[in-house]
């Protein structure tokens, strides 16, 4: 039963009731059984080991209400997005003709990718078949991503698109990615040329985590500081630091 002293508003109750919903149909969710090319890039191989062998995260870690209604927020301005794109002009696909999304599984399924579409036509002057992503921000990150572009202020975001562009052979044109400011709905947009030199260390990466992971071989940290930024945000930092 839910405590509702400390939150005695209809908003408050509301909230708590809403929050637990979601996150019991988040638990009921069967974790992954491989590696996801989306997370490829982040900072901490050891942090990927992690994810990849499904270890539980620290209690009191697991995604909060608020945080799977920002997820929630971001397919839903996803789909909005395909309908823009497509009266835009542009031929757009998310699934294939089977109805699954399109996506990628290689080293016997242990690294797997789905992208958010393909581009098959649309306007002139753009190159096609192309990848896109799209990905939801709050105000500040999008304008981040608007004065720094994919490369320097979304390495995470910009390693996936290589990934993909690779693994889908979707590498001889650009890929058109995609931003709406969740504050604004301002849209940002930017054709990004395939890096062959970072899909090819994303993909040395993966095979580093996964055979690092499955020989029972730790990799280092990202840092030897646990009160660094990305150990704080880490969803397993104390279960890391208690280890050697």
């Amino acid at each position: 039963m839910l405590d509702f002293n400390s939150s005695s508003s209809a908003s408050g109750q509301i909230t708590a009731l809403v929050d637990a919903g979601m996150q019991a149909k988040a638990r009921q969710q069967e974790r992954r059984a491989y590696l996801g090319a989306s997370r490829l890039g982040v900072a901490c191989e050891r942090a990927l080991q992690f994810e990849y062998a499904a270890a539980p995260v620290d209690p009191g870690k697991d995604f909060s209400g608020r945080i799977l209604r920002i997820f929630e927020r971001g397919h839903t301005t996803e789909a909005l997005m395909v309908d823009w794109l497509h009266l835009a002009g542009f031929e757009l696909r998310t699934h294939g003709k089977d109805g699954q999304q399109f996506g990628f599984s290689v080293l016997d399924g242990r690294l797997q990718g789905h992208v958010d579409g393909v581009i098959v036509g649309g306007p002139e002057g753009y190159a096609y078949p192309c990848l896109w992503e799209m990905k939801c921000l709050g105000g500040k990150s999008w304008r981040e991503l608007e004065k720094r572009q994919l490369a320097v202020a979304k390495p995470v975001y910009a390693a996936q698109v290589a990934l993909y562009q690779a693994y889908l052979d979707l590498h001889e044109h650009p890929a058109l990615f995609t931003a709406v400011n969740a504050d604004t709905m301002d849209i940002y947009a930017e054709w990004v040329p395939f890096d062959a030199a970072l899909a090819q260390r994303m993909s040395d990466r993966a095979v580093k985590v996964i055979t690092a992971t499955e020989a029972a071989d730790q990799l280092p940290r990202m840092t030897t500081d646990p009160a660094h930024v990305e150990c704080r945000m880490c969803a397993w930092s104390d279960r890391c630091w208690r280890q050697p």
